[in-house]
């Protein structure tokens, strides 16, 4: 594990940007849990995740339809809650960085790591968005 210090500005990059911190197994499960749409990141400190996916997840947030509920963990940082995140995300090999879209705890959207690694920033928050769009547009819809 990396040091805190190190690690820090990595997890305020989107915390600032209003994703909530999961930092237990148990709080994973409760925004999971819940009815309606959470988007879970699975932040990493690799290249494909600074360059990459927390550029273009902050983008995205500032779409005009987004999920009800957004939070992330931290891979080798936050091991009880990553692993928790990760078994909703049925049918993927464990990848960090990686985000999955979850409908009342199902899994409906993942954007793995070799989807991160092969498009930039404005491509990634291009097809968060079309996600976002598709499946969070109705979880508004039932307010």
């Amino acid at each position: 594990m990396y040091p805190e210090m190190m690690v820090a500005p990595m997890r305020e990059e989107l915390t600032s940007a209003g994703i909530g911190e999961a930092r237990t197994a148990g709080e994973v499960e409760n925004a999971i849990s819940q009815k309606g749409t959470v988007m879970v990141v699975v932040n990493s400190i690799c290249g494909c995740a600074a360059g990459r996916m927390r550029p273009a997840v902050r983008a995205a947030v500032q779409n005009s339809v987004r999920p009800e509920r957004m939070i992330t963990v931290f891979a080798g940082q936050d091991r009880e809650a990553t692993e928790a995140a990760r078994r909703h995300f049925t049918g993927y090999a464990p990848s960090s960085p990686s985000i999955g879209l979850l409908r009342d705890g199902e899994l409906v959207y993942m954007m793995q790591r070799h989807d991160i690694e092969m498009n930039g920033p404005a491509e990634i928050a291009a097809a968060l968005k079309n996600a976002f769009e598709k499946y969070c547009a109705k979880a508004e819809a039932r307010q």
